[in-house]
């Protein structure tokens, strides 16, 4: 298996608001240091994170919500890429007649 990392491409699209990680970790009073620490992910990484440099990737999104204690969604931009969706979709109800 290659184990080499992908890069992000110059102008696609990012999984994650960038300015929506940043206020939520300051809003839960972390650190850029402190957060990385909880993610068992470098410094740099979460700082390029924040920057918008390189992708949050699903899971990391995922624990990143947990950390905040907010919804992934919180996290994500409006309408670049696929959503992912914390809850199961809900069933419609039923039209009676």
């Amino acid at each position: 298996m290659n184990n080499t990392r992908m890069r992000r491409r110059k102008g696609a699209p990012l999984h994650h608001l960038p300015e929506a990680v940043t206020r939520a970790r300051e809003n839960a009073g972390l650190t850029q240091k402190t957060l990385a620490e909880k993610l068992h992910i470098s410094f740099q990484l979460m700082c390029d994170i924040e920057a918008g440099r390189r992708n949050a990737n699903p899971e990391r999104l995922r624990a990143m919500a947990r950390v905040f204690g907010c919804s992934v969604s919180d996290l994500q931009p409006g309408t670049c890429v696929p959503r992912l969706d914390d809850e199961p979709p809900r069933a419609r109800p039923r039209k009676t007649s």
